[in-house]
């Protein structure tokens, strides 16, 4: 089992649209997906169209079994650990514990009940343990960075949180690549930021996502990209198309 982590320090740059429709498509290739939910919004859920109930928390502070957490999306070959508000209280319980910084990576680690083929994990914006446990999980890191000033410093900020992972913890993980999202050409912000991206990260920048309706549409009826676009017809699918063929290429 491969496991992605999806993050960046600052909110709003379309994390939890970027795990979903990641998750949603690795699935439609015949892989077996499990998306674990360590922000506390919840949206992972949302966005599937799902109620909040058994989340995370269960799993990451009792010793309530994975098969007993893990809820079925109703799409054929995904499968979700929801969070919700109670995922605050699991980092602080954590925290309490003394837990180390492999308790995450431990607990995904013990996702095998249905011998998956990848692990999505969905983090929150704010810097805490369980956030870095989720790093610290990680075989491959993508950063959904917007197409704006906050948002890319956000993501040097991750960068930094990376070597500071490698240094003190031999995190062994890999920079899946930073991806820019909500871009939008014909504005200088979208256009400067995106170019600063290049300059700073390099080759590690991958296409931009544009900003487009869909997304709010798709959330808005609780279905995925591919399912409100299920030619994959729209700029949107095919850019969520071509990330998702990256991260088959990089993790064979």
């Amino acid at each position: 089992m491969k496991v992605i982590t999806i993050a960046n320090q600052k909110g709003g740059v379309g994390k939890s649209t970027t795990v979903i429709s990641l998750a949603h498509g690795l699935a439609l290739k015949g892989n077996k997906v499990i998306v674990i939910d360590l922000d506390p919004q919840g949206q992972c859920a949302t966005l599937l169209g799902m109620r909040h109930e058994m989340c995370v928390f269960d799993y990451l502070v009792s010793n309530s079994k994975p098969e007993y957490i893990t809820r079925q999306s109703g799409r054929e070959n995904l499968w979700i650990i929801p969070g919700d508000k109670e995922t605050a209280t699991a980092q602080i319980v954590i925290t309490s514990r003394g837990e180390q910084i492999d308790y995450v990576k431990n607990k995904v680690k013990n996702l095998n009940h249905n011998n998956y083929d990848y692990a999505i994990i969905d983090t929150a914006p704010s810097v805490g343990n369980l956030m870095g446990g989720g790093l610290f999980a990680a075989d491959y890191l993508l950063i959904p960075s917007a197409c704006d000033f906050l948002s890319s410093e956000g993501a040097m900020e991750l960068i930094k949180t990376m070597k500071d992972l490698q240094a003190k913890w031999s995190w062994t993980g890999k920079l899946a690549g930073v991806l820019p999202t909500f871009y939008d050409e014909t504005t200088k912000e979208s256009q400067v930021t995106l170019k600063e991206l290049r300059e700073k990260f390099e080759r590690g920048v991958l296409d931009p996502i544009h900003r487009a309706t869909i997304f709010r549409e798709a959330a808005a009826y609780g279905q995925t990209l591919f399912e409100l676009d299920k030619s994959k017809s729209s700029r949107a699918a095919q850019e969520y198309q071509n990330l998702i063929d990256h991260i088959v290429r990089i993790t064979k």
